[in-house]
């Protein structure tokens, strides 16, 4: 089996003890040698100065790759750009460029008076910059927005000939799923990059709503086998080896590059990456 290049998602914490656990996760999974890792946005941009902070000091301290989401919400075009060109000054390169979450409570995204109306707008002013690399997302399953799967496909390519370079996915369960998204893909003429989004399941109730939530399509075989799994005091075996399975069928039809939403939980990541045969092979500098 070809060794994949691996990249990881963090989130930034909201108090001390969150604290300790992201930089735990960074301790445990930088030696792992990943090709970039991103810092995301809460909903509604609410963690923006969070996210800002925490991608600096990753950078700065940890010898890391380090992307910084950005978003449309609840800004102006001018500080929108502001904060990217903050992150450039800083010398953080990498932007992951999403439309964002509505802020919670609310009905919908609804644009900012004076800010981007969606995402295709960001990147191409993110790209005008010169400036960044530039990851977007992708949705193997429909957005639950999308009126068709087909629209998701139309709306990624926008996206990407506006500038960006590669597409993150949304999580999902099988393999397949993600192979008939990459196939339309190829129809509809897109060329760059798609990476998978990998979700190792740490907690079955917390992912399920998630899942609920952002329309993954959960196959009744994988609820069963939680179910059990949990009645059983098996959930993490389950899970380790249900996302092992996941990331070697899609290394066996061709996947070369893998990426990692680890909740700032990384046991299981760090397993994962192991049965593939990603071994520690860099030592990371003090981020204290």
């Amino acid at each position: 089996m070809t060794r994949p290049e691996i990249s990881f998602e963090f989130f930034p914490p909201k108090n001390i003890e969150a604290t300790f656990r992201l930089w735990d996760t960074v301790q445990v999974l930088a030696p792992l040698a990943p090709r970039f890792v991103s810092v995301t946005y809460g909903a509604g941009g609410t963690t923006r100065d969070l996210t800002r902070d925490v991608v600096s000091t990753l950078h700065k301290h940890s010898g890391l790759r380090t992307a910084a989401h950005l978003t449309c919400v609840d800004a102006t075009r001018a500080e929108t750009l502001q904060i990217a060109r903050d992150f450039a000054d800083a010398g953080v390169t990498d932007i992951v460029a999403l439309r964002g979450d509505p802020p919670k409570g609310a009905n919908g995204f609804v644009p900012h008076p004076e800010g981007f109306h969606n995402s295709v707008e960001l990147i191409e002013s993110l790209k005008a910059t010169g400036d960044f690399t530039i990851r977007v997302g992708a949705y193997p399953d429909k957005h639950p927005e999308a009126p068709t799967a087909t629209a998701d496909v139309e709306y990624l390519k926008r996206k990407l000939d506006a500038g960006a370079d590669e597409a993150l996915t949304q999580f999902f369960f099988e393999a397949e799923t993600f192979f008939r998204f990459r196939d339309a893909c190829v129809k509809a003429g897109i060329d760059k990059p798609i990476v998978p989004g990998i979700f190792p399941i740490e907690n079955w109730k917390g992912a399920r709503r998630f899942a609920e939530a952002c329309g993954t399509h959960i196959p009744a075989w994988v609820i069963d086998a939680f179910e059990t799994a949990t009645r059983d005091g098996r959930q993490d075996l389950l899970a380790t080896a249900m996302c092992t399975e996941l990331c070697s069928d899609l290394i066996d039809g061709g996947v070369d590059k893998l990426h990692f939403y680890t909740l700032n939980r990384p046991e299981l990541t760090r397993d994962v990456c192991f049965a593939l045969g990603v071994a520690p092979d860099v030592k990371l500098e003090n981020v204290a």
